[in-house]
């Protein structure tokens, strides 16, 4: 891989949402396992800093050199070098289905190829920008040029040496999930169908879920465009649940609930962005699963709300006007775990929770409908068990 010189004159500099395409480079060779990475970069250690960080925080190291044939010094014959053209973008999955089974020259039609900017190969097909070679044929650049072109050379070291080439699936680049990123215009216009791949809908979204990656994809692109990323969306929840306590102090229940969904989504939103980050960047995961501490949290949350918007009868403790939330919330938790996966998301989804909490603030059934919804839900759950006994 290419890193951007003093002079930015390589396509390695431009960016792509959070990171610079060398980034994503760098990403794809810790996805396929290398653990020593190699820049071709006319620059100094300052422009290979927060490569060789990344690179060192999963256990890889990084050499930066100047000129091609200085990998002759660190590739040995028994090695294999993976390299990516200046400019390329793949996602990790496809990368990996072409080149983690061996030594490829990957290819493509020659009509889509030279479309999409790549260089023609031979009559019929054009490169795909990424190869996988023996390290022994690393010694020929010694035989090159000082200035040669570092990819089209062991590109076609590799071809001359028979190393078989391998076909990117044409859907594949129809679908962009493979390009040549050559401008800052490609690279602005690549952010949203990025950001549409790494948020994929799975067909298990719930409702709440499904509004977040809308939103997501709306307003993804601009926000790690501008390195705020998940962090912003992330703030935002914490203030707006904080404005729901507020709301919920002076018993406006229905705007309190309102906030509350709101909050969920930002934080549906905010836990989007970050895994759009950590997998296509190979990031490590967090210790622990956010979503999951989050969604206690904002029962909590909800617990409190009811607890404070609920009207209380005389002489009633903390723990008796507790009781209700805490039992819809807890039997929403229990039967979730029992029910097909097409269901059980919706009792998951604490934003549907708490707009079912607002609208009943809003007709003024807040009192009697929790218990009613603990109930139904109840219900449900028994509904369910008996169907598995009878199956």
């Amino acid at each position: 891989m290419e890193a951007p010189a003093e002079d930015g004159g390589l396509r390695a500099h431009l960016r792509l949402g959070s990171a610079t395409l060398v980034r994503y480079q760098l990403a794809l060779a810790l996805a396929l396992g290398c653990e020593r990475i190699v820049c071709l970069t006319g620059g100094g250690d300052a422009a290979t800093a927060p490569l060789r960080a990344a690179a060192e925080a999963v256990g890889a190291r990084l050499y930066a050199i100047a000129e091609p044939r200085g990998l002759i010094a660190l590739v040995t014959a028994t090695d294999e070098l993976i390299a990516f053209a200046d400019g390329l973008l793949a996602r990790p999955q496809a990368m990996m289905a072409l080149l983690e089974h061996g030594p490829a020259v990957v290819a493509q039609p020659i009509e889509a190829g030279l479309a999409a900017g790549f260089e023609r190969l031979d009559l019929n097909h054009a490169d795909a920008g990424a190869i996988r070679i023996p390290g022994r044929l690393v010694e020929r650049l010694g035989e090159l040029p000082a200035d040669c072109d570092a990819f089209s050379s062991l590109q076609r070291i590799a071809l001359q040496a028979a190393v078989a080439q391998r076909i990117l699936p044409e859907a594949t680049l129809a679908s962009g999930a493979w390009r040549l990123v050559r401008s800052d215009a490609e690279a602005h216009a690549g952010e949203a169908r990025w950001i549409e791949f790494e948020t994929g809908d799975s067909g298990q979204a719930n409702a709440t879920q499904s509004a977040a990656r809308l939103a997501v994809r709306r307003l993804g692109p601009a926000l790690l465009h501008a390195g705020s990323g998940n962090r912003v969306v992330f703030a935002a929840a914490v203030v707006t649940a904080m404005i729901a306590l507020v709301a919920g102090r002076f018993q406006w229940a229905t705007p309190a609930f309102a906030m509350a969904a709101l909050a969920w989504l930002l934080l549906c939103a905010a836990v989007m962005l970050a895994r759009v980050e950590r997998d296509s960047l190979q990031l490590p995961a967090p210790r622990l699963l956010r979503l999951v501490v989050y969604g206690w949290l904002m029962d909590a949350l909800l617990a409190l709300l009811v607890v404070q918007c609920r009207p209380t009868p005389v002489g009633q403790d903390l723990l008796e006007r507790g009781f209700a939330p805490l039992v819809l919330l807890g039997l929403a938790r229990l039967v979730a775990r029992i029910e097909p996966p097409g269901a059980a998301r919706w009792l998951e989804d604490r934003g549907l929770i708490a707009l079912a909490l607002a609208a009943l603030a809003l007709a003024g059934l807040l009192g009697g409908g929790v218990p009613v919804l603990a109930l139904m839900i109840l219900a449900r759950g028994l509904f369910v068990l008996r169907l598995a006994k009878q199956g």
